[in-house]
């Protein structure tokens, strides 16, 4: 069992940034690739960016490549997630993720994840 939790959202001025985290209980964590999905009013909850176990790769939706960045610490079981140049239209609730079952490479469809916390909101002000 993983256990989840992020923090780090709240609001901010169109082009500015934040830094989520997701701090992971358990002791897998470290074998998981970890993604980070977004969820605004109305809408799909939708895959934002993700990180192999290693850190060696990582993927993004194209609406964030180039602004966000996902890294990870094992060592301190966090994940995060710097967000630059934001937009209002990356208002959202924003979830961390683990894929238990992938081995070194990504999955960016929601089913695929199997733990989830609770969620941080960030909302972007124009």
């Amino acid at each position: 069992q993983v256990q989840l939790v992020e923090s780090g959202g709240g609001l901010v001025q169109t082009g500015g940034s934040l830094r989520l985290s997701c701090a992971a209980s358990g002791h897998t964590y470290g074998s998981y690739t970890m993604g980070w999905f977004r969820q605004a009013p109305g809408k799909e909850r939708e895959f934002v960016a993700a990180i192999t176990r290693n850190g060696d790769n990582t993927d993004y939706a194209a609406s964030v490549k180039g602004r966000f960045t996902i890294s990870r610490d094992n060592a301190k079981n966090t994940v995060y997630l710097q967000m630059n140049s934001l937009k209002p239209e990356d208002t959202a609730v924003y979830y961390c993720a683990a894929d238990s079952r992938s081995i070194d490479y990504i999955r960016r469809a929601k089913y695929e994840y199997d733990y989830w916390g609770q969620g941080t909101q960030v909302t972007v002000s124009s």
